[in-house]
């Protein structure tokens, strides 16, 4: 990919995207020149002069056109842009917790009919609502979003012409690039080349009005009808639509963009095609952080893409993520969705299933169950503060049997359950919706357009969910598991003095952390603590299943920390699995860093006894190889028979490292020597220099598997 090494030098550091915006002063344009309207129109004009107005740069080595630094900075802020930050602040936005953004925009409906198809669609629309001024309003808001983005468009396109006239040695390649911009203006797209360009242009309109997390989706089957009529029309090869892929993707920087591929189609059969690993293959060959591509596996899909999915994963990328099509369709079910919806399901910022175009943008938040735990050993008082923080469940001397511990864990789960949905409701309903409408986001999810209504007010198919990430499953498991062992079945300490050791942080108790560290650990196949991880799961959903969104939606289950296991670990005391006050929790779905004692096939037996088809939001597990694994065919051949393994038994999600300790420890404390080393963090890849040490730490001490 030639055209694409070009690019990435040309771009060079990634920092680029760090850089200040002014957008503010776009919209506040906008905004200006329609004080008096209602609101949802100042807010769909103020996007409108943003697209039109704004900076549209084309990079001298690109293939495909727009990137964001058209309208970022260098140097301070001037007194223009301070006035507009206060005039677009007193506006205000949606935040992630009140649905603005993670969202996955419909864009087979959008390529299929162009810019002016949606606009006549909004017509007809109209016409449904004459008589609904509150509709006919909002459809108003929409036209002048999409003619906004139309002008966007035809500022790249003749961008593009006017660099074709200043560089004739790249003529071909900028009139190419457009003409295809000069279609899409108006017109749906007819070729690869087209509908790629379109679908990056409306990403891009997304990302400068301040959307993050924005998911592609299912692009190897969006973009899927326009690549076979190419292929077949001789217009283009397989390696040119890769190298169009990497141009854009490589752009998305280190934005968590989430891009999925395989699966099934609604239908059920395998929706894998040779756009699938066109996609792999421009992904592996960015080799950024930003492109967060995620694989749809099922009992049918090929072997050979399996293998070429690890092929890229061996290159230390981390990517893709695999995802398990027959545990993820059956948890969605679960909601009511229809069963072809639940089949087309994508994912959203690093692991979360999603229905792409069909439901408002996600919202999730961190559950930190090990501190249940804590608060059942000391009658709901926090160990490190001294500050109450859940109900008095009784003083853990008068636990008699292990149910009565339990009973008090599940009291403070629940109480903690009801505080953590309470917070989130009073954020997640903290905006009024007639003043919060969202046109642009509303054009691009069914049925939006044909009901009249904003995406966040009944507009989409069907309504917002939250996700709760249940966190520390191991630290829970194996706390369970020793209390159970030390205090009730060998009897080698009571709870309560188990419970004074735990307030020392085991000072003075080093006999008894070394029985806790001994007890039962979770990832070694052993019954005596995986039944407390099949417990936790199915608890955990029976508590967070009976909640709501606010407009009638589930509140998912996740198991997935990204790197907050180690921020929730510091609110933690020290727990009965032998962990020490204010140290990082177990990463997400993973047994506890170093107690996988057993082999990664003991690792993929205890992880799959959970019922995992109650987890509709998704899962972490994270593995490290050594590199070796990936670098022959029969090592790898070993790999995919644990993956298929695992996914048989009911996994639900893998990710995997495949970077040495050694070259980690080196870039820890060479940093310099390693600026471009991508690793797997936990939900999404980063460059691993630019990771705080406490995060490195924890990547370092996942035990690497070979």
């Amino acid at each position: 990919m030639e055209q694409l090494e070009r690019l990435k030098r040309e771009i060079g550091p990634l920092s680029v995207w760090a850089r200040p915006s002014l957008k503010d002063i776009y919209l506040a344009r906008g905004y200006d020149a329609h004080l008096d309207d209602p609101n949802v129109i100042a807010r769909a004009w103020a996007d409108a002069a943003l697209f039109s107005d704004s900076g549209k740069y084309i990079y001298e080595n690109d293939l495909i056109a727009g990137s964001l630094t058209g309208i970022l900075f260098d140097g301070p802020e001037s007194e223009e842009l301070i006035q507009a930050h206060r005039l677009v602040d007193s506006y205000g936005a949606r935040q992630f917790r009140t649905n603005n953004d993670h969202f996955a925009p419909d864009y087979a409906t959008f390529l299929s009919e162009g810019v002016d198809g949606t606009i006549a669609r909004i017509g007809k629309s109209r016409e449904a609502h004459a008589d609904d001024a509150e509709a006919l309003e909002f459809l108003d808001a929409m036209e002048i979003e999409m003619r906004g983005l139309s002008a966007f468009i035809e500022g790249y396109a003749r961008t593009a012409w006017r660099k074709a006239d200043e560089c004739p040695a790249r003529l071909q390649t900028l009139a190419a690039m457009a003409e295809a911009c000069g279609h899409v203006v108006h017109d749906a797209p007819r070729t690869f080349r087209e509908a790629l360009q379109l679908m990056w242009l409306v990403h891009l309109a997304f990302r400068i009005t301040g959307r993050s997390a924005m998911a592609l989706g299912r692009v190897d089957q969006f973009l899927y009808p326009f690549f076979e009529r190419d292929l077949a029309a001789g217009r283009l090869t397989e390696d040119e639509a890769s190298e169009l892929l990497a141009c854009a993707f490589y752009k998305i920087g280190d934005d968590t963009v989430n891009i999925a591929i395989g699966g099934v189609n609604p239908d059920g059969t395998d929706a894998l095609n040779r756009l699938s690993y066109a996609v792999l293959h421009a992904v592996g060959a960015c080799n950024i952080p930003g492109p967060n591509l995620s694989a749809r596996i099922h009992s049918g899909t090929a072997e050979d893409f399996l293998d070429e999915c690890l092929r890229v994963i061996g290159t230390g990328l981390g990517y893709p993520a695999l995802m398990n099509d027959e545990v993820n369709i059956p948890a969605l079910m679960r909601y009511g969705y229809a069963v072809e919806d639940a089949r087309d399901y994508c994912m959203v910022g690093c692991i979360e299933n999603f229905l792409q175009g069909r439901q408002p943008p996600w919202s999730d938040g961190r559950f930190n169950t090990p501190k249940y735990i804590e608060l059942a050993l000391n009658r709901g008082v926090c160990m490190l503060t001294g500050v109450r923080q859940g109900p008095d469940t009784g003083d853990p001397a008068s636990f008699a049997t292990m149910g009565d511990f339990m009973a008090a864990f599940e009291a403070q789960l629940r109480h903690g359950a009801s505080r953590y949905m309470r917070l989130f409701y009073n954020q997640n309903e903290s905006v009024n919706p007639k003043t919060y409408k969202s046109p642009l986001l509303s054009c691009f999810c069914r049925d939006c357009i044909g009901r009249a209504k904003d995406i966040n007010e009944g507009g989409a198919l069907y309504p917002s969910v939250h996700g709760a990430c249940c966190m520390g499953i191991a630290t829970v498991s194996d706390s369970l598991a020793a209390i159970e062992k030390l205090v009730f079945e060998t009897k080698r300490m009571t709870l309560s003095r188990l419970a004074e050791c735990l307030k020392a942080d085991f000072k003075g108790c080093e006999e008894e952390r070394r029985l806790m560290l001994a007890a039962p650990k979770y990832g070694n196949d052993d019954e005596y603590v995986d039944k407390y991880a099949v417990w936790f799961v199915e608890k955990m959903h029976e508590i967070f299943s009976r909640y709501r969104t606010r407009d009638g939606g589930g509140v998912y289950l996740a198991m997935a920390a990204n790197t907050q296991n180690i921020s929730a670990g510091r609110e933690v005391a020290a727990t009965p699995d032998g962990r020490r006050a204010c140290e990082a929790l177990n990463d997400a779905a993973s047994p506890m860093h170093g107690r996988d004692k057993n082999g990664p096939t003991a690792v993929a037996l205890s992880t799959t006894k959970p019922d995992y088809s109650l987890v509709a939001c998704g899962t972490v597990l994270n593995q490290k190889y050594s590199p070796v694994m990936f670098q022959n065919n029969q090592m790898r051949e070993k790999l995919r028979a644990l993956i298929r393994v695992y996914f048989a038994r009911g996994g639900q999600e893998m990710q995997i490292n495949a970077v040495s300790r050694a070259v980690l420890m080196d870039a820890s404390e060479h940093p310099e020597n390693y600026g471009g080393l991508v690793v797997r963090v936990s939900g999404f890849s980063a460059f691993y220099t630019s990771l705080s040490r406490e995060v490195q730490e924890d990547i370092l001490q996942r035990t690497e598997h070979s």
